[in-house]
């Protein structure tokens, strides 16, 4: 009897990753490739949000609310979205880097659950995220910030900001899908993004702007999204907000979700 053969026979057959676990591998990819981006990690998350606080709260304070104690409480909850929105872009870049290279033609030959490749690097964004929201809100106390709601409206506010951008995130990963280099991405995402930022409550209360602008901002997905922001915060959001700010945020997924799936598998039998 060949007792190789044999031996052979008794190997365990290799299993197939389970969706979670395969989802769970392509995150710590991502946050592999943060680790090794220590520098650009530390600019983004740590000094481009401290810098945009301060230059908004002493350039603005005065003129608009008289100090800055005054303004920073109207401004630090538009500076969480502006702030985390922008990195969401990332989604999209990083996925469009894997199709440019031909990793993506390297992943379809392996067998686990290919969708995995596309959410574990969304998920993974959230620790950029994360860190942002925590370096604004320890600048924005230290510059006097303080939340009416205390901590727990901090935190919700927080959470909010996080499932906001990971609803911006898909509709940047789709973008990503159609892309053919990475730079493109960016520069298509940013001249999406910037317009809705500046063009929002993020800086200035709408009821000081004629009624027809009033109404065009107002309705503005990141004024939407900054709104339940700061009364999550404030504790003033009332089931209006909460309905609007949910809606807006689960709206990108719904739609954009479901596409760039379809896009990322389908993109090497076009």
């Amino acid at each position: 009897m060949n007792l190789s053969l044999l031996s052979e026979e008794r190997k365990p057959a290799m299993r197939r990753p389970g969706s979670l676990t395969a989802t769970a591998l392509f995150a710590q990819r991502t946050l592999y490739h943060m680790r090794n981006n220590g520098f650009g990690l530390a600019i983004e998350a740590v000094v481009s949000p401290i810098v945009l606080l301060l230059i908004f709260t002493f350039l603005f304070g005065g003129a608009i609310e008289g100090s800055v104690s005054g303004y920073i409480q109207y401004l630090l909850p538009g500076i969480l979205v502006l702030t985390v929105v922008p990195m969401s872009v990332y989604s999209g870049t990083t996925l469009c880097n894997d199709l440019a290279k031909g990793v993506y033609a390297r992943f379809r030959t392996m067998p686990f659950w290919q969708p995995a490749a596309v959410f574990g690097s969304v998920v993974a964004e959230g620790l950029r995220y994360a860190a942002a929201l925590l370096v604004v809100l320890t600048a924005g106390l230290a510059l006097g910030f303080r939340p009416d709601d205390g901590i727990a409206g901090a935190a919700l506010s927080g959470l909010y900001v996080l499932f906001f951008a990971y609803g911006a995130s898909w509709v940047f990963a789709f973008i990503g899908t159609a892309a053919k280099r990475p730079e493109t991405v960016s520069g298509t995402s940013m001249m999406i993004v910037y317009p809705l930022l500046f063009a929002s409550n993020v800086l200035v209360d709408t009821s000081t702007m004629p009624g027809w602008l009033q109404a065009a901002i107002d309705a503005n997905p990141i004024s939407i999204a900054v709104e339940l922001t700061r009364g999550l915060i404030h504790g003033t959001a009332d089931a209006l907000d909460i309905a609007a700010g949910l809606g807006v945020g689960l709206l990108p997924i719904a739609v954009f979700a479901p596409w760039t799936v379809h896009a990322y598998l389908t993109k090497g039998l076009r």
